[in-house]
């Protein structure tokens, strides 16, 4: 019988795999910790927590087994795996050789015509339709899943899933404005409900997906607090993580759904979106999250689309290019780089997942040969990635020759990656000149500085020692060994101005690093819902971009930043947190960590590395200290660090007041002188149980206060109402019954506790004769005007109510004008006695929408009561409600605590008596009452000329 030894390590009897599969595991181990790597590894360690295994070192893992056993391993194991037996099982199920790393056929993806993108378009979704106008049937999206035959997704196609989506969300109950956060993988799905969010005047919030089971805890810890500023009412994610994903909702206030993709195709009912405007958020952009009050990035649709124009033209796209991406849609360089900017100019766009490029780096360069990529894009490490990964072997027959811009940028540049980059595949048809460092920011939408088309990688050799002690960018002299490289990220796109300063806002000269601060077309307005955030990003006009940096002639030179940001595979990392949760562990000293990214000069990328104090000197003590680090940082970052150093005590540097000096540290770490227990999936699931009980008692308190405000609302509302209906009926004087009706509104009104303002009365004080119109929100809006109105009016209501034996007794004592809708000729006689009635000295009130739904926004106007003022020759009032809508939604009978108020306009005198006089009537008092009302347009357009 083998033993407990034998039996975890796979050493006992005959080697069924286990064996060589471990010896690839630390053989891979002692590559990456040399002196550091676990003794002992077995079967069921975990590789992250344990075994210190990110993504990408599992992604090179992937690879040797592959070889070591010559099997073809899905993409998903990258994902899913998390021990070697995991793998192991993998291995075993895995019968296929490993295929090609791609296609050597050559398809090219371009339809061969330029010159189509539509420029009068103001917001994305006009962009998709003017597309679908144009060529519902072109293919926008080549999507790259397993096999090598992309599945297609024409213009029409994705319009009509977004449609579908929209719908399934209206249906729902979104409204204009509310903000969805789509927590989904790169795939047909996410584009489709991105699009579909819009289409329902929603705000897509974009979220990276959970990976694998052991992180969902974290995961989902640290999507709540961003999930709660963006005020997020619902979530859109995939069918696994849904059962969990529900705990979100006792601790996300707004939160009412969680949804799948499948939950809203199935929706019913065609929906052809809602209007939108330029000035319209069209998407919130995170650029934190996990520590402190999240930053959202507020970005409109007027910010995008002059971004992806002005990009556009500085790299010459049209629809002849094709772009090649496996860039993250949650991330804005895939999401507005690549997808967007493609949708706009009609450019073909070969999309895979990030996962397919983390597995097999080949498979990116291989998609550009097949279907001979024209433009692409991606981090830093990206590149790294394909030099380490891609064998010699599998680059026969690459052909690179199309490509003709490749974008560098969403972290540090490397001067040796671009080197090595271009030596390596310049064989194979890549000019150095196709090689991009960009610069740009979310706040900026995505990109700010472009170097110019056709010049090669523009690298500054400065010396160092000036640089370091007063950050003067002195160039080279010959003989001068001690030299840093920075590369040259262009110049700014046009229409925008960067600029760099010190630290009292004063511009400085050339070759001097500062602060770099941008302003320009696309700036967004702010962080949403974070007013002391947006305070410190603005100077004046000039935003602030956290980064330091040097201009030299023209040049711009990005150095760093001006915060200890650790950028990580394109993902910012805050240290405080990791520092905080590290000091909590025994053996470490606390307040005695370092947490702070440096460069590889193997790689080229910034890797994690974690520098804790500790009076441990065993080494088991030790290596179990390293694997509780480890656990710390992928429970809180997803990533576990690249390298711990365990230092004695006094070793990590700090200010006089106590703070981590961690560029110091960092320093010394260079110069060489210098986790908790993995918790089981019943157990997080436990845990975030445990703390959602706290907010569910707290909301299911407030659901009783909402019940019995309702209660009390819907008493209060019939105590008062039959009387009033009795007295109406009965008093024989107008006056005395609108005095009466007038009582008792606003006697509802106080006691419900709703507080009504009222603005602009005086409007009304200069004659009866006049035609008074409102936005109409809700029931109560009626009840609201008869209470906010100094003297008594006439309502014009639907024709319909004359069929109800009780609203028509109340209706016709209190002079109701009842006008059809539906027949024409009545309605023409309804209108001419509506003359009439003006003529004769009436005061008329008229909700010109004709009705009002639960979903907010100015619905078009109908010409009735404009007809009628021009054709009396009487001024028209408009009146701007606002508030009801929130308090008595349509097709609902409870009622919410709310506040409302009224606003009353200045007459509007008509030019004349013709139909053209009543249209510019109007149009004046919709445009007035949409500038006071604080809703969307639902007419944008122009509102139809209708009875």
């Amino acid at each position: 019988m083998a033993t407990e030894r034998e039996r975890t390590t796979g050493q006992g009897g005959a080697d069924d795999g286990a064996g060589r599969l471990l010896a690839e595991v630390r053989r891979l181990l002692a590559e990456l910790h040399p002196g550091g790597a676990p003794a002992e590894v077995g079967l069921d360690a975990d590789l992250e927590r344990e075994l210190g295994l990110d993504s990408l070192s599992r992604a090179e893992l992937l690879l040797r087994l592959e070889d070591a056993f010559g099997v073809s391993l899905p993409e998903s194991i990258l994902a899913t795996a998390e021990t070697p037996r995991a793998l192991l099982r993998a291995v075993r199920a895995a019968t296929a050789p490993r295929p090609p790393d791609g296609s050597r056929e050559v398809r090219s993806a371009a339809v061969g015509e330029a010159g189509i993108a539509p420029e009068a378009a103001r917001t994305l979704q006009e962009v998709l339709d003017w597309h679908v106008l144009h060529h519902p049937g072109r293919i926008h999206v080549h999507l790259l899943g397993a096999g090598d035959t992309p599945e297609p997704i024409t213009y029409g196609a994705l319009r009509d899933g977004a449609l579908a989506v929209a719908a399934g969300l209206a249906d729902r109950g979104l409204q204009p404005g509310e903000t969805v956060a789509i927590m989904l993988p790169t795939g047909r799905d996410y584009l489709l409900c991105f699009l579909g969010i819009l289409y329902a005047g929603g705000i897509p919030v974009p979220i990276y997906p959970p990976t694998r089971p052991s992180q969902l805890e974290d995961h989902l810890q640290r999507h709540a607090r961003i999930l709660d500023n963006a005020r997020t009412v619902a979530l859109i994610t995939v069918p696994e993580a849904k059962p969990l994903a529900r705990l979100l909702q006792s601790r996300v206030g707004a939160l009412r759904g969680i949804l799948t993709p499948a939950d809203l195709h199935g929706a019913a009912g065609a929906f052809g979106g809602l209007p939108a405007r330029g000035r319209d958020t069209a998407f919130l952009q995170y650029t934190s999250g996990s520590t402190g009050q999240p930053k959202g990035v507020v970005l409109s649709h007027a910010n995008l689309l002059a971004n992806i124009r002005i990009m556009g033209r500085a790299v010459r796209a049209d629809s002849s290019d094709v772009f090649v991406s496996w860039l993250p849609l949650y991330h804005d360089m895939g999401l507005i780089g690549a997808w967007l900017g493609s949708l706009y100019y009609a450019i073909p766009l070969v999309l895979m997942s990030p996962l397919a490029f983390l597995a097999r780096p080949s498979r990116w360069l291989w998609a550009i040969h097949h279907h001979r990529g024209t433009l692409s894009a991606a981090p830093n490490f990206a590149f790294e990635l394909c030099l380490i990964r891609i064998r010699g072997s599998g680059l026969e027959g690459l052909d690179l020759g199309s490509l003709r811009r490749v974008f560098n940028g969403a972290e540090p540049v490397s001067p040796q990656t671009l080197r090595r980059f271009s030596a390596r595949f310049e064989p194979y048809g890549f000019r150095p000149e196709a090689m991009a460092p960009v610069y740009g920011l979310a706040e900026a939408a995505v990109g700010l500085a472009f170097p110019p088309l056709g010049r090669a990688p523009l690298i500054d050799r400065i010396r160092r020692d000036p640089f370091l002690r007063s950050g003067h960018a002195l160039p080279l002299t010959e003989g001068d060994g001690h030299a840093l490289e920075f590369v040259g990220s262009g110049q700014p796109l046009p229409g925008y101005g960067i600029r760099v300063v010190d630290e009292g806002g004063r511009e400085l000269p050339e070759r001097q690093q500062g602060r770099l601060e941008f302003r320009g077309p696309s700036a967004t307005s702010g962080y949403f819902r974070n007013p002391e955030a947006t305070r410190r990003l603005f100077d004046g006009e000039w935003l602030d971009s956290g980064d330091l940096a040097y201009l030299a002639e023209g040049e711009i030179y990005v150095t760093g930043r001006v915060k200890d940001v650790i950028i990580r595979g394109g993902r910012n990392i805050h240290p405080q947190e990791l520092e905080a949760a590290v000091g909590e562990l025994p053996g470490v000293r606390q307040g005695c960590v370092a947490v702070f990214g440096s460069p590889d000069p193997a790689t080229g990328t910034e890797r994690l590395v974690v520098m804790a104090e500790t009076r441990e000197t065993g080494p088991a003590a030790r290596e179990a200290l390293h694997a509780r680090i480890n656990g710390v940082a992928v429970d809180l970052l997803g990533i576990p660090p690249d390298e711990t150093v365990l230092v004695p005590p006094r070793t990590v540097l700090k200010t006089s007041s106590g703070k981590i000096r961690r560029a110091a540290s960092r320093e010394l770490y260079e110069q060489g002188r210098s986790g908790r227990p993995p918790r089981a999936a019943w157990l997080q699931f436990a845990r975030l149980a445990l703390a959602s009980l706290p907010p569910r008692w707290r909301r299911t308190r407030q659901a009783s206060g909402r019940f019995a405000f309702a209660a009390w609302a819907h008493v209060i509302f019939w105590s008062l109402a039959i009387p009033v209906w009795l007295t109406v009926l009965l008093l024989p004087r107008m006056g005395w019954r609108w005095a009466v009706m007038r009582a008792g509104a606003r006697l509802l009104l106080r006691l419900t506790g709703t507080p009504l303002r009222v603005d602009g009365a005086g409007s009304l004080d200069q004659g009866d004769q006049r035609v008074l119109v409102a936005n109409h929100q809700s029931y109560l809006d009626g009840v609201v005007l008869v209470a906010a109105l100094p003297r008594p009016v006439r309502f014009v209501a639907k024709a319909e109510l004359r069929r109800k034996p009780i609203p028509r007794l109340f209706l016709q004592r209190i002079g109701v004008e009842f006008v059809e809708r539906f027949d024409r000729r009545q309605g023409v006689a309804d209108a001419e006695r509506t003359i009439r009635s003006v003529r004769a000295g009436s005061a008329l009130l008229s909700f010109p929408e004709g009705t009002f739904r639960s979903m907010a926004g100015l619905l078009p106007f109908r010409m009735g009561a404009f007809l009628a003022a021009a054709q009396a020759g009487v001024a028209v009032v408009p009146i701007a409600i606002r508030g009801t809508r929130s308090i008595l939604r349509g097709r609902s009978h409870f009622p919410h605590r709310g506040t409302v108020s009224v606003r009353i306009g200045k007459p509007l005198d008509p030019a004349g008596t013709d139909w053209a006089a009543a249209v510019q009537l109007r149009n004046a008092a919709r445009a007035w009452i949409l500038d006071h009302a604080g809703e969307p347009d639902l007419g944008a357009g122009g509102a139809p000329n209708r009875m």
